[in-house]
Parts: structure tokens; C-alpha cells; sequence
């Protein structure tokens, strides 16, 4: 006995110093390391000495970590101890339980005595459960703490069911479902009994004024609820019905003190599953009194706050917000359970609707959440619910409600505020609720399939709204910030137009009648719109935008075009041309949106605009020779033009371009500028002090990619590859434009990538040099911080793209200006030769590689990352997937040679800089002024990831099946590694249908890619992986299909140690699969054919010979590629001494606290719950 009181004083010690903050910090080592001595060590040891500190003789602090430590003997080395010590050691615990049962002990205590009892009836499998049953019974009828602690009890028992343990196995917890289960009849009555009782006698103690009685019956109430909620989730409904804990629930919400507790079991319960056996109808009647509970409690709340909100205080809000949280989730999963009763399903929408429309935005938020799940799955169903929320009400009351919450409360004017009254409008003050675009995307959701259901409702719901707002009097003279009512309505009209006009369904359901209607409800807002006499840029852009969303509306009814048109132009020419002052470059803005509409509307008016084309040229024409249109304003027009003209085919298509590029072209081609200003670098710093030529150039590079753009062959329908150069079936109506628009454009790059040239660079004026470091916007999309809004001088077009115009016209540019217009004369420029390959032979045919080969490459060692990025992006990958075979050589070879070598040198340079001195070595951030050195070393190492990750999917592009088609594929089976060396092939035999046998042929080419490849490995970029581990795989069936030694040896030798070493990082873990298999490969296919294989796995530090024989024994027992991946990754973490990082496994973390396990919270997660995946099963039983 002294040498356990020994033991447990220098334990006690060891967790004092441990828990200590202030303890030294070899102390806390030495601590530390003790207590896990004692924990590992002689478990009668740490038995005995664990109980002596559980004693009330020492500090809560030792005692709870004594409790643990008793917790973790019971759960991890159990079995160490004979019968009779297990058994004395649970009588022992349980003896605990009687000396806890004091008004003095701590809550902490008494729930870990709960729970070292609760785990070895776990342990024990529920043995012990009918022994200690009656004495259970009896200690709790003993007094409310006594109770209290068999509560405590009964909830940590299943926590092993409702909580993953990694410790638990599979079995043993099925064991102890099974156990708990066939217990529940005990279990249930228990609690439902002590519920009963200690929930009466503390009401009758506050009544007698025995408040510290009734405080101990209310902590047992309290705990017997949290015991009850630990069995919602898993135990049979019906017994949860049978034996009085429904009921027992529902009369506590009533119960200020323990409704809360009570509401979340509801919570639990509600979203649970029909059962397919033989308890469903017993399930549905559960269910159904559920049901009944919630609606009574929701019915009470929703008459006293509508009648009279004030008399509700707000921390009842809270309850009633778990109420309809839980009201949602029961509806979405068992709303079948009422549907057989019409009058409780009718009530139960009702409702809500009443949580929709309340005034609490909490309410309203958890509502929004149902309806929408309950809208999917009746349009998922194809049903046209009927009366749901009443067949008009409902719905007018569903958009009244969206189109008033569309609003922020942060945008919405004060005066709007009031009107409300109490309406909670969204506020970034919320929390828990997602952002507010997220919110106001679901709300546009429910909004569209009201109109897909009801059409005519929601029209004149929508045109009756915006019709009151225009008609206000003050609005044409608000200023910007007022106009957010006007931009929600706008969403809300494009929406229902959108749905009505352009869904999946044919308009109107094909009802004359119906689309008569709508045409009569939607003419009568556009005329409203059109009879708008607004001017201030504010109120054109706006207008601009409700006249975008009846796109769809003027497809069916194109006699509106016109009068749409005419007002446009209107609009257009109302507002001034010439805006000098910067301060006023909302009209320039408005202008650039008015033009982009005609881009909108002509896209989804489709044939009906193309009768308007003639007048729509003839007004560019005239304002063009009024000078009233500016070049940026003529091009977003010319585009709005290639789109109606593809609606019309390609014969309309190439009059369009003709029409448009002719001009263009006439001084484009033009040798004069092209000497002046693109035949040394002194020219182009000329051309940057012109603006209007330099904006003239830019206009004109980006038409030609907006034509490209518009016109023929789409992004996603690109061919992959051509046969030959004269197959092409098709003439693309740009075809015959190319070989004027190309060459000077080739010029115009090759000048821009001279100005990064060191001899170049250095004689350039200091403006220029600081227009050409990384812009802050750049900047910013490299440290993650987001984009930064538009300016209003930025045009966003419909594609996405954006085009700074704000100071064109100008006479003085200055150094943002040349910045911007050096990037998107890059960027342009790289697109419109990237899409020009895709015309066809064309490109290939009107170009001389050499003159691309010199415009892209000639400067590519002095070019920055981000450059040769989107060179790489928007140029070489579209000129490898379009190149016919037959110009392989000619292109390939000169293109992707010194491609290949900078981007070896650069990213090893770089990779070793990051790997061994913490820092990339990066030429993009030279000059570039940060607010601290951590910063600038973020984008370096953003603008190094991302040029590796464009060089591998380049890799991996070239290594595509669709420029590969001509090679074999491995045999399925294991035994297939015995490859008959005879019929193996030349690596020639391949090179004119295998673009990766082409580069390998050429060493120039191969070696910095193989090179690459094997570097990749030894960095740390699981996405780069990804990319380049596909191209090995081609290298790695090359080699095994050919007879070519080099290529062998390297797979054998080389990648394979590259590979095995890139297991040895964690970042490859997402791969980790797929390198497990090249292993595979290149060991089944190539150890009979080199030793390499074999010496690389014996080179490992962990293996023996003995070892590898075994693993080939093994391979040859199997022929399924899956085994025989599972075998080598055996060994090799075998070989390693479990050192692959990629393929260890991620052991989650399990945390066990001592509260009742689920937080409230005042909304599901946003992504969870109703909103993502619960199915409702309404459409099959309306």
C-alpha cells in the first residue's frame, strides 16, 4: 500500500507540474514523459495509483486526470486484467458513483465517474448490464442527484454509436448497437420515468419556494434529457413513441427551463428515416405525433407574434428558431408521414409559410431552406404541386416575401428601412448565415420555380412590383447608393422572365391562353420601361439592365424588338460622349453597359433580331460619322453583330466579318506604322506616347479576338487533332482573315516580349519600366485576397473578360494606362493566335514557323512567369491539340525547344531556392513595392506553382489518348510481364501517332521534359503530380512497348527512384494511388528485361533480399492489377520503414467532451442539412 500512495504522490505531482503553465519547460517534459510511463507501464499500476487520486483528498484537477487516465485503462488495455480484477474494478467504479452523490461534488467529476461506469459496461458488453440494472434503479430512486448521476450514466453509454471512435472496431460496435438496442426497453422506461418525476418535484419545490431542491431536480431533468438525446438519433422511433420519450418531449417545450433541452430532441429525431420492415406504420404514427407537438408549438408562437410582435422577448426567439429549424427538417425527410391527411399536411404548410414570411430573418432564413428542398423535388418529379401554401396566396406570398428580402440591410435607404417596420432585412451583423450572395442566390432559386409553376402569378407579381417603383416620383432623381431597390428588382424580372420564357419546359406549357397572358402582363411593364425619360448615368445603367432581361420575352414576341432597340440607342445618346473629368466616369461606364446589351439581347433574343440588323448598322454608321461613338464602344457593337450574325449561318457570319474587318484591316496591314513603331524597341516606346494610335492598336487586337470568339468553331468543340493539313471539312468563316490579321500581330508581340530583354530593359524610360512590373491587381489575386471590384470605367463583358476604357481619349497617358495596355495586348494577343489554330489548316498555312518560332520565343530566357503562363495557356496548348501530324516536326520541334529549356532551368532554379533557403528565386516581383516581405514571398510562391502546374498540364496535354492513338495498351493480367522481346518495337514506328514517342525521339526536346519529370517529384506540388504523373505513365509504356535501351534504363532506373521518392511527401497523398500503380508497371513489365528495378528496391533502407523475393512470390500468385498495386505498396512501405508520407494513413481525431455533445447552434451549416441532398418524397404522394 505505501508503494501505491508512493506511486500516486509522485503522479499527482507529475500532473500538477504538467498542467502547470509556468512549470519550466524541461519540467513539463519530465511530466509529461512520467505520466505516459505510468499510463503504458504495469496497468495493476496505474490502476491502483489512478483510484487513489480519484479521491476527494485531492484537487479537481488530479481528479479529472485520474478519471482519464481510468478511462483510457478501460478502453485500451482492458484485457490485461483477469475476470476477478475487471470485475472488482467495476465495483470499485461503481462505488464512486455513491460517494459523487453529493450537492458539493463538481458537475465535471460527476460526469467523469458517469462515464468511467458507462465504459466498462461498454467493455464488458453489456454483461454487467443486467447485474447492475437493479441497483441502477434503486440508487436513482435514492434522491435527484442520485438520479442525476444514473443519467449521467445512461448518456455516456451509447456514445461509442453516436460519436466515431478510430479505437472502436467495426464488430464491437455493432455488438454494442445490438446490446443497447435489445436494453432499450430498460433503458427508455428508466428515463422516461425519471423525467417524469424530477420534472414534477421541481415544480413542486418552487412552489414550497425550495429552491435548491428544485435546483437539483432540474439538473437531473436537465441531465435525463441529454441522456434521452444521446438515443434519439439511433433508437427505433417507435420505441421512442411506445415508451413515453415523445410525449415526455413535447410536454417540456412548454417549459421554459428544459425546452430548449427538449427542442433538440426533436431536432435529433426529426430528420430520421422511414424503416422498409414492418415498424414503418408504427415510424409513421411517431412521426405524425411529432408533427402534431411541433405544429401546436408553432401554431401558439405564430398567432402571438403576428397579432402582436412586441409581447414577444427575444430570448424566446432563440427557442422558436429551433422549433422551425426542426419543423424544416422533419418536413423534408417525412413529410409522406402526414401526406395521408390533408387537413394536417394543408396546416402544416401553412405554417411554413408563416415562418417565410415572419418577421425575424432567422425564422424566415430556416424556412427558405424547406422551400426550397420541397420545390426541388416537385420540379426533380416533373409535378405541378398542388395548393401548396394555397394554390394563389401561397405563392404571391412566397415573391412578396423574396422580392423585399432581395434587399441588404446595409444598401437599403433609411426611409425603406421604416417603411418595413419590424422586417429584419439581411445585415452582415448575422452570423451563421453564409454570405449574403449565397443567401440571395437561394432566394432567386425559389423565385424561379414559383414562375416555372405559376408563370402568370409570378409576371404580374414581378411587373406590378417594379411598376410601383418607377412610378415613384423622387427615384429619377435619387443618387447612386439609393438605387439598390432597382438592382434587386432587376434580378428578380431577369429571373422570372428567364424561367418563363427560357426554361427547360415549352413557354407557357403551350397554352395559347396562358401566353397571351404572360405577352400582355410582360408588353405592358416594357412599355412602362420604354416610356422612362432617364439621363443620369445611374438610372440609364439600371434601365439598361431591365431592358437586358427581356431578352428572352423578345424571342417570342419579336415585334418588341424594335421599340427595345430604339431605346437603347436612345439611352445611348443621351449621355455625354467626351467626359474629361475622371470624377464622371459613370457616364463613360454607362455607355460601354448600354452597347454590351445589345450583346445580351441579341444572344438570347436568338432569330428575332435579325430583322433589325440593317438599322442597327445604318445607327453605327451615323453615330461613327458624328464622331458620337467611341472605337471601344464600335467594338463591343461589332461583337453584338458576330452574335446575331450566328443565328442567321455562316454565309450571314462572313458578310458580318467582312464588314467589320475590311475597315480594320486597311491599317492594320498598312507597313508604314508597323516600321515605325515595331521594327526596333524605340518605336514601341514611341507608340506609348501616342494614345490614340496605341488605344487604336489595342481596339483593334481585341476585336479580332472577340471575332474569333463569335464566330465558327466554339472552345469546347475544339479538334484535338487533324490528320493531315488539307482535311479540313469545314471553312471557318475566319479563315480568310488570318493572313493579314497574323503577321503584324506576330510583330506587335515579338516588340512587347523584347521590352523584358536586359540590353533592352535597361534603356527604357523609368515610366515605362514601372508600367511593366506586376499591377496591384495582379498582386492581389496572388495573395488570395480577392479581386477588387470593378471600377466603374472597367467593362465586364458577357465572357468574363475585362477591359479598363477609362482613359481612352486621353491625351497623356500614364504609367497604369501603358500597364494595362501592355497586358491586354499580351493577353489578347496570345488568344486570338490560341484560337486561330483552331480554325483549321489555315493557321498553319498562312504562317512561317520560323517568324512565330522568333515573335514567341526568341525572348522566352528574359520573359517572367506569369508571361510565359499565359503563353503556354492561351498559345501552345491550342497550337499542340490543332497541329497536324505532318507539320509535327517542322512546329514542334522549333516551338517547344527552347520552351522546353527555359522552363527545366527556371522552375529547378526556382524549386531548389524554395526547397533549401525557404524562398523562390522569381523574376515577376522584381521592382514590386509590398507592405512586407512575407507578402512578396506568397506571390512569388503562387507565381512558381503556377507556372509548374501550366508546364505539367502542358505535359499531360501532350500525353492525352486523343494525340497518342497509335499506341498499345498493357495487358490487364500480372503474367503479362513477360514480354516477348521480339515483337517489341522501334521508337520511330510510333512517332507519327504518339506525340510523346515524337519528343522522345528528339533528345533535344526529351531531355529537359525527363528531366522535369524527375524533378517534379521532389517538389512539393501534388497538382503539378497529378499532371506530369500521366505523361510518365506514357514514357513508362513507351519504354516497355520499345526496343530502345535509353528509354528503358531511365524508366527502369531513373523514374522509378523518382517516383518511389515522391511518396516520400505528403502533398502527393491525392496521387498517391496512381504512383503506387507506375511502381507497379515498371517493376511487373521491366525486372525480367534490367536489373535496375530490383537494385532500386534493394536500395531502400528498411529491406532485405528475403523480402523482395517474398514480394515477387506474391506478384506472381496474382494476375489482378489491384492486388498486385497493394502488394508493391506493401513493400515499399516495408522497404521504406513506413517513411512514404503519401501513403500514410490520415488518422482523424477523436474529441470526447463532457457536455451533451451537440452545440446548438442557431442554423444548420451552410451546405448541410435540407438545403444539399435530403430528398422529400413529396411528388410520389401528391
Amino acid at each position: 500500500m505505501g508503494d501505491a500512495n508512493a506511486v500516486a504522490g509522485n503522479l499527482a505531482r507529475a500532473i500538477a507540474t504538467a498542467l502547470d503553465w509556468s512549470s519550466a519547460p524541461d519540467a513539463r517534459r519530465a511530466a509529461v514523459s512520467f505520466l505516459e510511463s505510468i499510463k503504458t507501464g504495469d496497468v495493476r499500476v496505474l490502476a491502483s495509483s489512478s483510484f487513489l487520486l480519484v479521491k476527494k483528498d485531492w484537487s479537481s484537477e488530479i481528479r479529472l486526470q485520474a478519471f482519464k487516465m481510468l478511462q483510457h485503462l478501460v478502453r485500451l488495455r482492458w484485457e490485461e486484467l483477469n475476470p476477478t480484477e475487471r470485475r472488482n474494478f467495476a465495483n470499485v467504479a461503481v462505488e464512486l458513483m455513491s460517494e459523487s452523490a453529493s450537492s458539493s461534488e463538481e458537475w465535471a467529476l460527476k460526469s467523469q465517474t458517469a462515464a468511467l461506469v458507462a465504459e466498462i459496461v461498454r467493455r464488458e458488453e453489456l454483461s454487467l448490464w443486467q447485474d447492475l440494472l437493479p441497483s441502477l434503479v434503486s440508487f436513482s430512486s435514492k434522491g435527484p442527484i442520485q438520479a442525476e448521476l444514473v443519467s449521467m450514466m445512461l448518456r455516456w453509454l451509447p456514445e461509442d454509436i453516436t460519436v466515431h471512435n478510430e479505437d472502436l472496431e467495426g464488430d464491437r460496435r455493432r455488438l454494442l448497437l445490438r446490446g443497447l438496442t435489445q436494453s432499450l426497453p430498460d433503458i427508455l422506461p428508466l428515463l422516461y420515468t425519471l423525467l417524469e418525476k424530477h420534472f414534477g418535484a421541481a415544480l413542486i419545490e418552487v412552489g414550497r419556494q425550495q429552491f435548491e431542491i428544485a435546483k437539483q431536480h432540474a439538473a437531473t431533468v436537465i441531465a435525463t434529457l441529454n441522456a434521452i438525446n444521446a438515443y434519439a438519433e439511433w433508437a427505433p422511433v417507435s420505441d421512442l413513441a411506445k415508451f413515453g420519450i415523445i410525449h415526455g418531449c413535447g410536454i417540456l417545450l412548454s417549459s421554459p427551463d428544459f425546452r430548449l433541452h427538449a427542442c433538440e430532441f426533436f431536432k435529433l429525431v426529426s430528420p430520421r428515416k422511414r424503416p422498409v420492415d414492418s415498424s414503418a406504420l408504427e415510424f409513421d404514427a411517431a412521426m405524425s405525433s411529432i408533427f402534431q407537438i411541433l405544429m401546436n408549438v408553432s401554431r401558439e408562437f405564430l398567432y402571438r407574434s403576428t397579432s402582436n410582435p412586441g409581447i414577444i422577448e427575444e430570448n424566446e426567439f432563440e427557442f422558436y428558431e429551433y422549433i422551425c429549424e426542426s419543423m424544416v427538417s422533419l418536413g423534408s425527410s417525412n413529410l409522406p408521414c402526414i401526406a395521408g391527411d390533408s387537413t394536417v399536411l394543408c396546416l402544416y404548410l401553412q405554417q411554413m409559410l408563416g415562418f417565410f414570411q415572419h418577421f425575424k430573418f432567422a425564422l424566415h432564413f430556416q424556412s427558405l431552406l424547406f422551400w426550397l428542398a420541397l420545390m426541388r423535388d416537385l420540379m426533380s418529379k416533373a409535378k405541378v404541386p398542388p395548393n401548396v401554401g394555397g394554390e394563389t396566396p401561397g405563392h404571391c406570398a412566397i415573391l412578396e416575401t423574396s422580392f423585399l428580402r432581395l434587399l441588404k440591410k446595409e444598401k437599403a435607404l433609411p426611409e425603406t428601412i421604416v417603411s418595413l417596420g419590424t422586417l429584419e432585412l439581411w445585415s452582415d451583423d448575422f452570423e451563421g448565415k453564409g454570405e449574403f450572395s449565397q443567401y440571395r442566390s437561394r432566394l432567386l432559386e425559389l423565385v424561379r420555380f414559383v414562375a416555372a409553376n405559376k408563370p402568370i402569378i409570378s409576371g404580374g407579381k414581378v411587373s406590378e412590383k417594379i411598376i410601383s417603383i418607377i412610378k415613384n416620383p423622387l427615384l429619377p432623381r435619387m443618387p447612386a447608393q439609393d438605387m439598390a431597390l432597382m438592382e434587386c428588382m432587376q434580378l428578380a424580372l431577369e429571373n422570372v422572365v428567364n424561367t418563363v420564357f427560357d426554361g427547360l419546359g415549352e413557354f407557357g406549357g403551350g397554352n395559347s391562353e396562358v401566353q397571351l397572358t404572360l405577352c400582355t402582363i410582360f408588353e405592358g411593364l416594357l412599355q412602362q420601361l420604354l416610356a422612362l425619360k432617364w439621363s443620369e448615368p445611374v438610372l440609364v445603367e439600371v434601365l439598361g439592365r431591365y431592358l437586358d432581361a427581356f431578352g428572352p420575352f423578345l424571342k417570342y414576341f419579336p415585334n418588341a424588338v424594335s421599340s427595345v432597340i430604339n431605346k437603347l440607342f436612345e439611352l445611348l445618346t443621351s449621355l455625354p460622349f467626351a467626359v474629361k473629368d475622371p470624377s464622371a466616369n459613370s457616364a463613360r461606364h454607362a455607355r460601354l453597359h448600354i452597347c454590351s446589351s445589345f450583346i445580351r439581347i441579341a444572344k438570347a433574343a436568338d432569330k428575332s433580331i435579325l430583322p433589325h440588323m440593317k438599322g442597327i448598322a445604318d445607327t453605327m454608321a451615323y453615330l461613327q460619322k458624328e464622331g458620337c461613338l467611341l472605337r471601344g464602344e464600335h467594338n463591343i457593337l461589332g461583337e453584338a453583330f458576330l452574335v446575331m450574325a450566328s443565328a442567321a449561318g455562316t454565309q450571314q457570319q462572313q458578310e458580318v466579318l467582312l464588314w467589320l474587318l475590311e475597315p480594320l484591316s486597311q491599317q492594320w496591314i498598312q507597313a508604314e506604322w508597323q516600321n515605325n513603331y515595331l521594327s526596333e524597341p524605340s518605336g514601341l516606346v514611341r507608340l506609348c506616347t501616342e494614345t490614340s494610335f496605341m488605344w487604336s492598336i489595342f481596339h483593334t487586337v481585341t476585336f479580332f479576338e472577340k471575332a474569333l470568339k463569335r464566330s465558327g468553331y466554339r472552345k469546347g468543340n475544339l479538334n484535338l487533332q487533324s490528320s493531315s493539313i488539307g482535311n479540313s471539312a469545314f471553312l471557318h468563316p475566319m479563315a480568310s482573315h488570318l493572313s493579314w490579321m497574323l503577321p503584324p500581330l506576330l510583330k506587335l508581340l515579338r516588340a512587347i516580349h523584347s521590352l523584358w530583354s536586359p540590353p533592352v530593359f535597361h534603356m527604357l524610360p523609368s515610366e515605362l519600366k514601372a508600367a511593366m512590373t506586376i499591377s496591384n491587381v495582379e498582386q492581389t489575386s496572388l495573395l488570395g485576397e480577392g479581386v477588387p471590384k470593378s471600377s466603374k470605367s472597367t467593362l465586364t463583358s458577357v465572357d468574363g473578360s475585362q477591359t479598363d476604357l477609362s482613359r481612352e481619349g486621353n491625351t497623356e497617358p500614364n504609367e497604369n494606362d501603358i500597364r494595362n495596355w501592355l497586358k491586354g495586348v499580351r493577353d489578347s494577343g496570345y488568344n486570338v493566335l490560341g484560337l486561330s489554330t483552331t480554325v483549321g489548316d489555315a493557321f498553319f498555312k498562312c504562317l512561317d514557323i520560323q517568324s512565330v518560332a522568333v515573335a514567341l520565343m526568341e525572348n522566352i530566357q528574359s520573359m517572367e512567369f506569369r508571361h510565359i503562363r499565359q503563353l503556354v495557356h492561351l498559345v501552345v496548348v491550342p497550337l499542340i491539340k490543332s497541329c497536324p501530324v505532318d507539320l509535327w516536326e517542322a512546329w514542334l520541334e522549333t516551338l517547344l525547344q527552347p520552351l522546353f529549356l527555359r522552363s527545366q532551368q527556371a522552375l529547378s532554379s526556382s524549386w531548389s531556392s524554395l526547397l533549401h533557403e525557404g524562398r523562390p528565386k522569381v523574376p515577376d516581383t522584381t521592382g514590386v513595392v509590398a507592405s512586407s516581405d512575407l507578402k512578396v514571398e506568397v506571390m512569388e510562391e503562387k507565381l512558381l506553382r503556377d507556372l509548374t502546374r501550366e508546364i505539367c498540364a502542358l505535359l499531360y496535354v501532350i500525353a492525352s489518348p486523343a494525340l497518342n492513338t497509335g499506341l498499345p495498351s498493357l495487358e490487364q493480367s500480372g503474367h503479362a510481364n513477360r514480354i516477348d522481346i521480339t515483337s517489341l518495337q522501334e521508337l520511330d514506328i510510333y512517332s507519327q501517332s504518339s506525340m510523346v514517342s515524337f519528343l522522345m525521339k528528339r533528345k533535344v526536346l526529351a531531355l529537359p521534359v525527363l528531366q522535369m519529370c524527375l524533378e517534379v517529384f521532389t517538389w512539393t506540388d501534388g497538382d503539378a503530380v497529378t499532371k506530369v504523373s500521366s505523361f510518365c505513365a506514357t514514357v513508362i509504356l513507351l519504354a516497355i512497348s520499345t526496343n530502345n535501351v535509353e528509354l528503358r534504363k531511365f524508366v527502369a532506373s531513373d523514374l522509378f527512384s523518382a517516383v518511389i521518392h515522391g511518396l516520400t511527401l505528403e502533398s502527393n497523398a491525392i496521387i498517391s494511388a496512381d504512383l503506387v500503380g507506375l511502381c507497379r508497371e515498371i517493376f511487373v513489365y521491366l525486372c525480367d528485361r534490367d536489373p535496375a528495378p530490383r537494385q532500386v528496391l534493394l536500395s531502400l533502407p528498411a529491406i532485405t533480399p528475403q523480402d523482395l523475393r517474398a514480394f515477387e512470390e506474391a506478384l506472381t500468385k496474382t494476375s489482378s492489377p489491384k492486388e498486385q498495386k497493394q502488394h508493391m505498396k506493401s513493400l515499399l512501405l516495408l522497404a521504406t520503414g513506413n517513411k512514404l508520407k503519401a501513403l500514410a494513413a490520415q488518422k482523424s481525431v477523436n474529441v470526447i467532451t463532457n457536455m451533451s455533445g451537440r452545440p446548438r447552434s442557431s442554423v444548420s451549416a451552410p451546405g448541410s442539412g435540407v438545403e444539399e441532398g435530403d430528398t422529400l418524397g413529396l411528388a410520389a404522394i401528391l
